[in-house]
């Protein structure tokens, strides 16, 4: 494989709370362990041939100041009993050589389940239109993953919710596909 194409990824996830906004976005970085790098946003696509691997791996991986390629999906609020929610959807086809889709969201009132389900059925249905038609898209529950005519190998989702204990305290959660350039 040539050019700057990463090789693995890995998902992770953080709560934070602070006394302001930004102080709770770090904390929820350190939560989620990749408070010591220069994240760099991207969009969604997930790369033909990486390997998905775990947090613990990934990080083995990383130096402190490494610039980071990061899908981040980020909520925060300081209104008492707010519940914020933050999900990274993904969804990998069959062919590895080809693409696949990351979705990022961010909402509030919904619990971990329903916003890492809305994330992952986002991936699915992007990678669908690329790859069929999303409207032929079905639901496993036996696989518990999206699936189009055998072409979708594995969806899922990484997704974090917190609510707002206090008041004026900033709380702010993050989920975030991490990509690794080797």
């Amino acid at each position: 494989m040539s050019g700057f194409v990463p090789t693995h990824i890995f998902f992770t996830r953080g709560v934070g709370r602070g006394e302001t906004q930004l102080v709770s976005f770090e904390a929820a970085l350190r939560d989620a362990g990749i408070a010591p790098y220069n994240l760099s946003s991207i969009s969604s696509i997930f790369p033909p041939h990486a390997e998905m691997i775990t947090r613990e791996e990934g990080l083995k991986k990383l130096s402190p100041g490494q610039i980071l390629f990061t899908v981040l999906a980020r909520n925060t609020s300081n209104e008492l009993n707010r519940m914020v929610s933050a999900a990274i959807g993904y969804a990998i086809p069959r062919d590895r050589s080809k693409w696949g889709y990351l979705s990022e969201h961010h909402s509030f009132g919904e619990t971990e389940k329903v916003a890492g389900s809305f994330a992952e059925k986002l991936a699915a249905e992007m990678l669908a239109s690329t790859i069929g038609s999303s409207a032929q898209l079905a639901y496993d529950k036996q696989k518990e993953e999206y699936v189009l005519e055998d072409k979708i190998l594995t969806t899922g989702s990484i997704s974090s919710t917190a609510v707002v204990l206090e008041s004026g305290e900033w709380t702010t959660v993050v989920a975030a596909a991490v990509l690794i350039v080797e």
